[in-house]
């Protein structure tokens, strides 16, 4: 299997759908980077993902946005078994790839291997979905921010970015 050309997918897609222009990148001239303060093996770590990681076992099965609330960013307990995670997106290329392996997104089975292995100092007790806003600006002005609070907030050292 080759990797999926998203970006010439993408621009495909709008310019299918009408749109006058193609899809616009994302795109900094300087990208902000922070070294870690400590080593990784004693780094508390979480997942961000735009996924739209659900969780089966959530009381009337509704994601937050689903149910109303006006965050675009939700939480995801990090010791939810990996069997009631799932992903509601239809946004993917299902011709290339599938959902079936929940890992291969969301790979909080990986991060509590690397923890249990030392090579992380531990799982952050919180994990993050943020839904796809497709608005740089909302992302980058509200999104964002917030997740970096939220970190924070947890003491969080590192953050993993993962996309389907």
């Amino acid at each position: 299997m080759t990797h999926v050309k998203y970006i010439d997918r993408t621009r495909e897609y709008y310019l299918s759908q009408g749109y006058e222009k193609p899809y616009r990148w994302a795109h900094f001239d300087e990208t902000p980077f922070t070294p870690l303060k400590k080593p990784l093996s004693e780094s508390r770590v979480t997942l961000v993902s735009t996924s739209e990681i659900a969780v089966r076992s959530w009381d009337d099965q509704r994601t937050p946005l689903e149910k109303g609330e006006a965050a675009n960013v939700y939480n995801v307990a990090a010791d939810t078994p990996v069997e009631d995670l799932y992903s509601q997106t239809y946004d993917f290329d299902k011709h290339a790839t599938s959902l079936d392996d929940v890992n291969t997104y969301f790979p909080v089975t990986r991060m509590h291997e690397a923890a249990e292995a030392g090579r992380i100092g531990a799982v952050a007790p919180t994990l993050y979905g943020v839904y796809n806003a497709y608005s740089q600006r909302k992302t980058r002005e509200i999104d964002a921010p917030e997740v970096l609070r939220r970190c924070r907030d947890e003491d969080v050292d590192l953050a993993i970015l993962t996309p389907v």
